[in-house]
């Protein structure tokens, strides 16, 4: 038994052809599953949002705990489907969220309520949408920080989840962000105290670690398990969270 599908929308852009398409599964009790992909490379599927969503959890609990007075600006640099920004907002203490996402489209659908959680975000007034290059404003490559309207304003917190893992990238220019120069011009754009937190699709790397400490006061790792109906068991996926 085959599930339909159905493409909602197609766009050519700098990275490749990128696609929205639903699927119902009826192996699933006609589950109905939006799917984002970048070529043949999925970027999101709304079947798998568990870690995503810890992604936020992880990263803004050790926010919380850094800063327990405070209205929190936070990032989320990758939009998706939106589930990280979904959750990030969930937190009352999150005071603005900037959503920075190079792919225009994958805006567009959201503002046009063509994805699920589109008008839930779009709707917040603390969430902004950013069309940019996440890993070029991290490091203010053009004079421009995450947010285009105050080049100089401090983070609390960073979530990152754009790269399926700091060495399974989607464009092997980011590779210098996940080094330690990188990872450091990063946290320029850190409150002290900050936090940055990454979303990874593959068990812990130590290389990474080593770069994370060279650069935090604290890392932790989080292996997040989650149920897999394609596969038929749990996966797992990673949550890094660096506090400096």
């Amino acid at each position: 038994m085959q599930p339909r599908f159905e493409e909602i929308d197609y766009q050519q852009t700098p990275l490749g052809e990128v696609i929205l398409r639903r699927r119902t599964m009826q192996t699933l009790g006609d589950k109905e599953v939006y799917e984002i992909m970048l070529g043949s490379d999925f970027l999101m599927s709304s079947l798998f949002t568990v870690v995503e969503e810890a992604l936020s959890t992880l990263g803004i609990a050790a926010t919380e705990k850094n800063f327990p007075n405070a209205q929190l600006d936070v990032v989320v640099g990758g939009l998706g489907l939106g589930y990280t920004a979904k959750v990030a907002l969930e937190h009352n203490t999150v005071g603005r969220l900037t959503v920075v996402d190079y792919l225009q489209p994958v805006i567009d659908w959201h503002k046009r309520g063509l994805v699920p959680l589109g008008n839930e975000l779009t709707g917040d007034k603390r969430c902004n949408f950013e069309h940019g290059d996440f890993f070029r404003r991290a490091i203010s490559a053009d004079g421009v920080g995450f947010d285009s309207q105050n080049a100089d304003r401090k983070m609390h917190a960073i979530l990152l989840d754009i790269d399926h893992s700091p060495s399974h990238l989607l464009n092997e220019r980011h590779a210098s962000f996940y080094e330690v120069e990188g990872l450091r011009k990063m946290t320029e754009q850190l409150h002290p105290n900050g936090v940055f937190a990454l979303w990874s699709d593959d068990p812990p790397e130590d290389g990474f670690m080593a770069c994370l400490r060279e650069v935090f006061t604290q890392v932790t790792t989080h292996v997040v398990p989650f149920e897999n109906p394609i596969l038929g068991r749990n996966s797992e996926s990673t949550v890094y969270v660096a506090e400096l």
